[in-house]
């Protein structure tokens, strides 16, 4: 009953003038940047976050999310028409989506992509409703040592689940941490890695970091790869699925949303991981092995519904624990501390229309995105023929004037600009750059949570050991790290992330 009453609220928020049309123009932004290939939420939410300052927090925050899910349903459009992942969680899609399209069936293939895309995000989004509240009154239990611990879990699933070389990955977050406490050191006033540099004495900018390694390098990256792109430009033929399908589809879409709702949890989880792994289950539980790769319906509806799922529950440790899964939910932090927002179980007593308001604009939005999909989708296809010469310079404009807006700063658009170069060579070195942004975020928590500890402890680093769910966390991290080490995971996780 209590559940009801929340939605019950959440639907009035979200169903205002307001809220709907920036939810809106969320999915249309997101669906937009999943259909242009090079561009990903992390860019885009990157480049919008200095535009939400004026915008009220919780029509702030439903733009950002359906940024976030529309790119998973936008992105397996040029998976399908184009054999380009628009985004990095529509890979696994391009494998099948685009061989459907050769034989003639681009319709059923989009059609079934957006379909299963909907019922994930429906399905993910009432978990997210059914489980928040009381993972929210266990985070309540939570005192500094056992944030610490958490995080320390976080980190290391972020290393784990990260994609490309572990070493790679541990160095970004490592980087990350130490970019995180640039800075005041705020208990004894003493400036940290600042270089005697004024500018740097209130610490890197979030917005900067974020913006320049992903928006600034994403760019550069893109200019660099001059790839022929061949459009499929075919009729399409009929658009929805028939009986046959539907019923080859079913299961893998149930099995896709159970994996992705699973792991949008798990910290480094997130789309990308999902739609690979389901596709992995798919290719080994399907009837129909032979025809994977060659336009077998279940390597699109698998997938897609994973990423789907993935990106609605990645929310669930986001809004009951204060801790950003992936660099996507690192940005939505961002987003929260701009409007005085302290991520973690509070919001949902100290702000319960922004909390469930969020949750009922994903339903909304998930309808929305259907509707922008499916009929408008010879609209997307004129898109791809967008010069590329065009677009990156503009790209580069808004993330030029939203960096300066933020701070009224040209330091900072040059520090943006270093960082781009920065996470250039990143890309060039095959490093992951997720990590860095999550040790970015949860670096000054960290430090922040084991000081305090510290504090009440006196000095007793026991602290962290002695108390229960402490110590069960820090247990759940050095078992993953042995895990991880072992040769057999080591390569059965080499095999998850390799694009086939």
């Amino acid at each position: 009953m209590e559940l009801l009453n929340n939605l019950q609220l959440g639907f009035a928020t979200a169903l205002t003038l307001q809220n709907l049309l920036y939810a809106f123009l969320g999915c249309l932004i997101g669906t937009l940047i999943g259909v242009l290939p090079g561009l990903g939420p992390i860019a885009t939410i990157a480049m919008l976050l200095p535009a939400t300052y004026a915008l009220p927090p919780t029509a702030a925050l439903i733009m950002l999310a359906g940024i976030y899910y529309g790119a998973q349903y936008g992105g397996s459009t040029t998976a399908i028409l184009v054999n380009i992942p628009g985004e990095t969680s529509s890979v696994i899609t391009c494998l099948d989506g685009y061989q459907m399209a050769r034989r003639g069936r681009a319709g059923v293939a989009l059609s079934t992509a957006g379909l299963a895309s909907f019922f994930a995000g429906c399905v993910a989004t009432l978990i997210l409703a059914a489980f928040a509240p009381p993972l929210a009154e266990i985070a309540f239990k939570f005192g500094p040592a056992e944030y610490f611990s958490l995080m320390v879990l976080g980190l290391i699933g972020a290393v784990v689940l990260a994609s490309g070389n572990l070493i790679k990955a541990v160095g970004m977050i490592l980087l990350g941490l130490l970019l995180g406490l640039v800075g005041t050191d705020i208990n004894s006033g003493v400036a940290r890695y600042s270089f005697d540099i004024p500018e740097l004495s209130d610490g890197i900018g979030f917005v900067v970091i974020a913006m320049g390694v992903f928006g600034f390098a994403e760019v550069l990256i893109n200019v660099e790869q001059k790839q022929a792109r061949e459009v499929f430009t075919n009729k399409l033929s009929s658009l929805f699925p028939d009986k046959a399908d539907f019923k080859r589809m079913l299961a893998p879409v149930l099995r896709g949303t159970t994996l992705g709702s699973a792991l949008g949890i798990l910290p480094g989880g997130g789309a990308a991981l999902a739609s690979f792994g389901a596709y992995t289950l798919e290719k080994k539980l399907s009837k129909y092995k032979a025809e994977f790769g060659k336009g077998a319906i279940e390597g699109v509806a698998a997938p897609e519904s994973a990423n789907n799922a993935a990106a609605q529950t990645s929310f669930i440790p986001l809004l009951t624990l204060g801790i950003p899964p992936n660099a996507v939910m690192a940005l939505m932090i961002g987003a929260m501390t701009i409007h005085n927002i302290q991520p973690g179980p509070q919001v949902m007593s100290s702000n319960p229309a922004l909390f469930w308001g969020l949750i009922a604009s994903m339903w909304i939005g998930n309808l929305m995105l259907i509707i922008l999909n499916l009929p408008l989708i010879g609209i997307w296809v004129k898109l791809l023929a967008v010069p590329y010469r065009y677009l990156y310079p503009a790209i580069l404009v808004f993330c030029c004037i939203g960096v300066y807006t933020v701070n009224n700063n040209t330091f900072d658009v040059l520090m943006t600009a270093a960082f781009g170069v920065l996470g250039y060579i990143f890309i060039k070195l095959k490093c992951e750059p997720a990590p860095l942004l999550l040790g970015v975020v949860l670096g000054p928590m960290m430090e922040e949570n084991f000081r305090r500890a510290l504090l009440l402890s006196r000095g007793d680093f026991s602290i962290f050991f002695t108390r229960g769910l402490s110590l069960t966390l820090l247990l759940m991290a050095l078992a993953l790290v042995i895990i991880v080490a072992l040769p057999a995971i080591k390569n059965k996780r080499a095999e998850a992330f390799q694009e086939e």
